[in-house]
């Protein structure tokens, strides 16, 4: 869970949740202390052969938590648009789209952004869980970015060791400026002295999108980072981290019931 994305009275009914003292604590504190309580209490799962059953109830209620905030935005979109003005589906009925069938094109485009969004943020973070299991001293981080003005800092999902771990659940990215940011952050990356790692669970599926990924792979093996995509994603996080989280989805998804 990502608690830096808590306002401080969030944090606060957190903290007295987990009986942690809030007095005459800032956000930055709050947060530094839930990140204590949650170390402590993986280190200790670990140390009692209880740390599979931790991570799989993390990663559901991390699931549960993501799965309750999308529906939510959903319902509001969809109750937005209720007040949309349609006069475009004149141009759909000019295409040969009906008005029921474009009132449906448009609902599905709308919530299905925030579909992928959440996929993604829930994947990362899923994948993230796996390896700070695994690795107590690794963590996100930020570095300078030596290669332009734009952005300043680039960010590193997972510092695990010496290897800069990037997740991604799948970059369908068709935009050439993408190569260049990439290139950029790669290289500032390996002048940090870190061996740039990319981890993307599922590979694109369009003809152009598949071509940025080639050049992209090719782009880390040229300084010798690693590239890991689809099934070999999945490998290489169960290798280096020891925990499985495609069979921890599995069992998750096999749990759900459907409207």
């Amino acid at each position: 869970m990502k608690f830096e994305h808590f306002n401080k009275s969030e944090l606060e009914k957190y903290c007295i949740a987990l009986d942690l003292d809030i007095r005459k604590k800032k956000k930055a504190e709050l947060i530094e202390a839930v990140y204590e309580y949650e170390r402590n209490e993986i280190d200790l799962a670990i140390k009692d052969g209880r740390d599979n059953a931790l991570l799989f109830t993390k990663i559901s209620s991390l699931a549960d938590e993501y799965a309750n905030n999308l529906k939510q935005k959903i319902k509001g979109r969809k109750k937005e648009m209720e007040a949309d003005d349609n006069s475009h589906y004149l141009i759909y009925c000019v295409l040969g789209i009906s008005e029921t069938d474009g009132k449906q094109i448009d609902e599905y485009q709308n919530t299905g952004r925030f579909l992928y969004k959440y996929a993604g943020s829930f994947l990362e973070e899923a994948a993230s869980l796996c390896l700070a299991f695994s690795n107590s001293s690794g963590s996100k981080t930020t570095i300078k970015n030596t290669e332009g003005a734009r952005p300043k800092t680039f960010e590193i999902d997972f510092l695990n060791g010496n290897n800069a771990i990037e997740l991604k659940w799948r970059d369908a990215t068709t935009d050439g400026d993408h190569i260049t940011k990439e290139h950029s952050r790669v290289i500032a990356i390996t002048k940090q002295g870190y061996t740039p790692v990319r981890i993307m669970f599922y590979y694109p599926q369009r003809e152009q999108a598949i071509k940025i990924q080639k050049t992209l792979e090719t782009l880390y093996a040229g300084v010798s980072g690693q590239y890991y995509a689809g099934e070999n994603a999945w490998k290489y996080l169960e290798k280096i981290s020891g925990y499985s989280l495609k069979s921890i989805l599995l069992k998750i998804a096999e749990g759900r019931t459907f409207e």
